[in-house]
């Protein structure tokens, strides 16, 4: 028995000596104790958590080199590797950690949306559910501020710059002509359908150094990755129809969609000053193919045809019997793009797309037609090195081939062309120091054949967390655009249009309610100038013109505060002036309002299965050139004003009646004078207003889901 207790003593004593003792502290990077704090060696179960004062200890039998795991929530794990031995009386700092939800983001200047985004400013459903918008992402994001309303143009006009300063990009890859022709004081509208995509950012400048060739913004779209299930949807309107199908199968999916416009019935129900001998129709088509290729991999196929036509005559007080203008348009896009997780925290993301567009045009007794074919080809790699410091970097490669044939009433023909190719390289890095402090640094270079001139953009930008809900943001950037087709196919000794922007930003965002107030300084130099009427082939070209834009925008968005209801109010104040084109001093351009403000609001009422949503657009008068006055753009015109509504009434879940109207009251809204090219025998130039030709549009669609889901609710999906 004496020598069975004596071998329980040994074993006992054996153990006691073969375990180590493994002590230390746990503290934030200020030094403050963190108590509850897991720690543990890596693969065993030994381990303990920190008491109030922040120290632990706890014994292991494990001997060598072993790795101590250290966890709380909001703060990074720390791994340390070590001899057992080593690990006594340590202290250990704990880094925030950088991703959680109420940490800093880069945002000055810009605008996300979607499934991804921290916090949302405009989601793609407004897109189809804001009174005004009519369906087309462009009305929607005219409710922004950043944005000025040009009624009579539809595209996107931001910050002081004309709209072909604004490129726009579908997951990732540009699109060439993003808008439908039309003629001229009749607004566009983009071909791109709001129903195919999950996510919008919008930069009114600051982008970054990934985009280019855009001195004023960039608009990117992402398209749905998986469609949640297989549907069928039918539409029938008051100016044409759609149908459009989804299936899954595996791996993939398809979703294939077409639709008719024909605008007779509007162009006789609200006639306007133009003598319409053919309306405008339009047809269109597009498919989406994905392909999962592994758990993180994805491949997606887009495609998309639409064709236009009319013929009309508008009114011109110069010309008696009017100015006969005729279109038919043709264009073709394709996009193809493949994003994957690679080993070692690398990622990819790489595509193309191409783009076809033809237009034949019969102006008076003249006729032109116009071919471009464009391609752009881009590799982008990401590498996450940790939750504080990650890099993208890549290239791209832009091809643009222009033709135009021009024949005149005496049969002389001209041919103008042009190729252009730009190959472009970007860096940038993510660096977040800490919850509150966030900095994006990049910098683009650019070389286009045709200019025979290379470009670098240094872009950066620096968020810091205020508070709790806030925070304020800077940015800076230069930023290069080669100039217009309509310069480039008469001369090609340009060199390329640049600004500098330099942002600063505010943003506070608790419980559904966001505010925004932004102030920015634009600057503009070698812009193109000319020295006739409009560009021609006779005409002196120089990039002498330059000029500014600076202003502050201000937004407030509320889904909280009344029940069943959401609204968002923006206001712009723009300062700018600009010598360019055959402008012969600086002056305010006429597409740049002063002011632009717009109140959105929408309100779901249960008890009638109904959303019902009101929206009033303002723009203070743009500037325009009174001859029987002295000076340039010397005038303003009237202010801009519409009140717009619609409602969505539920018939079933998978049933619903729109109704759509924009400028309810019908007020008068002026888009500038016209005059006579000679003044009377009282030495008067006499005028006609220029008004819009669709300033107010009535639309009623219905709209039928077929799917499997009985439940599937229509009127969130529009």
């Amino acid at each position: 028995m004496k020598q069975l207790f004596f071998l329980l003593f040994v074993l006992a004593t054996y153990s006691l000596f073969a375990q180590t003792t493994i002590t230390g502290k746990i503290t934030d990077k200020k030094g403050a104790p963190i108590s509850g704090a897991n720690v543990y060696l890596d693969g065993t179960y030994d381990g303990t958590a920190t008491i109030d004062n922040g120290t632990f200890t706890f014994t292991t039998e494990e001997t060598g080199e072993q790795t101590l795991i250290v966890s709380f929530i909001s703060f990074e794990t720390y791994h340390l590797t070590d001899l057992v031995k080593n690990l006594k009386n340590i202290t250990i700092k704990l880094k925030e950690d950088v991703n959680t939800l109420d940490a800093v983001i880069v945002n000055a200047g810009s605008f996300k949306a979607g499934e991804n985004a921290k916090v949302t400013a405009l989601k793609p459903l407004d897109v189809v559910t804001t009174a005004g918008a009519m369906g087309d992402f462009v009305g929607a994001l005219q409710t922004l501020p950043g944005t000025s309303n040009v009624a009579e143009d539809g595209r996107l006009f931001v910050r002081g710059g004309d709209a072909e300063e604004t490129q726009i990009f579908v997951d990732g890859m540009r699109v060439f002509s993003p808008y439908s022709p039309t003629a001229n004081n009749i607004p566009t509208r983009g071909r791109l359908s709001p129903f195919l995509f999950k996510g919008i950012t919008f930069s009114t400048g600051g982008y970054s150094a990934e985009y280019g060739q855009a001195l004023s913004s960039v608009l990117l779209l992402n398209s749905i990755d998986e469609p949640e299930e297989e549907r069928t949807d039918i539409s029938l309107m008051t100016v044409g129809l759609g149908i459009g199908n989804t299936q899954k199968w595996e791996k993939n999916s398809l979703s294939v969609n077409a639709s008719y416009i024909n605008l007779q019935p509007y162009q006789e129900l609200y006639p306007d000053n133009n003598e319409w001998h053919k309306p405008v129709q339009s047809f269109g088509g597009e498919a989406v193919y994905r392909h999962k290729i592994n758990t993180d991999g994805l491949l997606k196929l887009y495609g998309a045809f639409s064709t236009v036509n009319f013929d009309l005559t508008q009114e011109d007080i110069n010309i008696q019997e009017g100015i006969r203008f005729g279109m038919k348009n043709r264009n073709l896009y394709f996009n193809a793009s493949y994003k994957d997780f690679l080993k070692n925290d690398w990622s990819i993301q790489t595509g193309l797309s191409y783009a076809n567009d033809y237009s034949d045009l019969d102006i008076i007794e003249d006729t032109v037609q116009d071919t471009e074919n464009a391609a752009h080809l881009k590799l982008k790699l990401s590498k996450f090195y940790n939750s504080r410091f990650r890099l993208n970097f890549g290239a791209e490669y832009f091809i643009t081939s222009f033709n135009e044939d021009y024949t005149a009433l005496n049969e002389d023909t001209y041919n103008y062309t042009f190729n252009n190719n730009i190959t472009a390289s970007f860096a940038e890095a993510n660096i977040f120091f800490s919850k509150k402090l966030a900095a994006n640094i990049g910098l683009r270079g650019e070389y286009s054949s045709l200019l025979n001139e290379f470009t670098a953009s240094p872009r950066a930008s620096v968020a810091y967390k205020s508070g709790a809900n806030s925070q304020v943001s800077l940015a800076y950037g230069q930023f290069y655009q080669n100039p217009k087709n309509e310069y480039l196919k008469f001369n090609t000794n340009f060199s390329a249009e640049n600004t500098s922007h330099l942002i600063a930003n505010y943003q506070y965002v608790k419980n559904k309610q966001i505010f925004r107030a932004e102030a920015y300084y634009k600057d503009y130099n070698n812009l193109v100038k000319y020295n006739t009427e409009q560009p021609l082939p006779t005409a002196n070209y120089s990039n002498n013109g330059g000029g500014f834009a600076k202003g502050v925008d201000l937004f407030w968005r509320d889904n909280k505060t009344i029940k069943n209801t959401e609204y968002w109010v923006s206001y712009s104040y723009l300062d700018t002036k600009r010598d360019y084109k055959n402008y012969p001093t600086k002056a305010t351009p006429s597409f740049a309002s002063q002011h632009n403000a717009s109140v959105v609001l929408k309100h779901f009422i249960s008890n009638l299965k109904s959303q019902v949503g009101v929206s009033y657009n303002f723009a203070s008068g743009r500037n325009y050139t009174d001859p029987n006055k002295s000076g340039f753009l010397n005038s303003k015109a009237k202010n801009y004003n519409a009140v717009n509504a619609n409602w969505a009434y539920l018939i079933s879940p998978q049933k619903i009646l729109y109704f759509s109207v924009s400028n309810v009251f019908g007020t008068q809204n002026v888009n500038g004078y016209q005059f006579k090219n000679q003044a009377n025998t009282n030495g008067v130039f006499e005028s006609r207003t220029i008004k819009p030709a669709a300033d107010r549009f009535f639309f009623v669609g219905f709209f039928w889901t077929i799917s499997d889901n009985k439940k599937d609710n229509q009127l969130d999906n529009l």
